[in-house]
């Protein structure tokens, strides 16, 4: 699938990118999005490519039971040294190391499966969200997060790198330099959508994520009062056109009809 075998080797870079107001701000606007879609009461959720745990720990913090899946064996040790750190939380969550190709197919369906920042390190959208949907049960939620293809070049402009914007621009590239150093690649919301539905779920209305802020370093540390301010400003444009258009990332989600719902 062309996967990047170990994302341990920019892992301290993502967890300060996390830390960071700019990684902040992505897990505070898919955060609060993913929980509004799920139900109050404990379901069972699928992290796959969890990462060194961010929306795991949220997610079990919300009461939820989390499996967090991730290829990388450093990544996953960074999860349970932050569950570890978190006891209230230990019996809700379970590791598992595998990638999206190698999680398994048998057994019971999950409530609700997330893969956030994981597809545009892969050659093969279509065959990975088909795997990702195939896990989602009767009445579940299937959330996924990657780079948005339709605002490629934006960064670049407005960092000022008007030349390269320009070029990707012009060539309607479908890959740029991610945050990480990364060359990544990117998807649409209509492809996304369109691949929901092609595995019999329901797409929901999708969110533009990170508008307004992505051209700043990870080190832009705005006081408490205006990251509040910011992260409101991004939460109302996350939803609404032309806005959520040029996010750096698009959350895309879906939903499959319970079971015995009329079609």
């Amino acid at each position: 699938m062309g996967a990047l075998t170990d994302f341990a080797t920019v892992g301290t870079a993502y967890a300060a990118h996390s830390r960071a107001a700019r990684g902040r701000l992505r897990h505070d606007l898919v955060g609060r999005r993913l929980l509004s879609e799920l139900p109050a009461d404990p379901v069972r959720v699928l992290d796959a490519g969890c990462g060194d745990g961010e929306m795991t720990l949220r997610l079990a913090a919300a009461g939820h039971h989390v499996t967090a899946a991730d290829p990388s064996a450093d990544m996953l040790a960074r999860t349970a040294r932050r569950v570890t750190a978190r006891p209230e939380l230990d019996q809700r969550v379970r590791l598992l190391q595998a990638g999206i190709d190698e999680l398994p197919t048998t057994g019971e369906p999950f409530d609700a499966v997330c893969c956030h920042g994981v597809l545009m390190y892969l050659a093969d959208t279509p065959g990975s969200f088909a795997r990702l949907a195939a896990l989602v049960g009767a009445g579940g939620l299937l959330s996924v997060l990657t780079k948005n293809r339709s605002a490629i070049g934006f960064r670049e402009a407005l960092r000022g790198d008007y030349p390269a914007a320009r070029r990707l621009i012009e060539h309607g590239a479908d890959t740029s330099i991610g945050n990480l150093g990364l060359v990544t690649r990117g998807d649409t919301a209509d492809e996304l959508d369109r691949l929901a539905a092609e595995h019999d779920l329901t797409p929901l209305s999708w969110q533009g994520v990170r508008v307004f802020t992505d051209h700043h370093d990870d080190d832009w540390d705005p006081a408490p009062g205006t990251y509040a301010q910011v992260l409101e400003t991004e939460w109302t444009a996350s939803t609404r056109d032309p806005y959520r258009r040029l996010g750096r990332l698009v959350h895309t989600l879906a939903r499959r009809e319970p079971a015995g719902a009329t079609p």
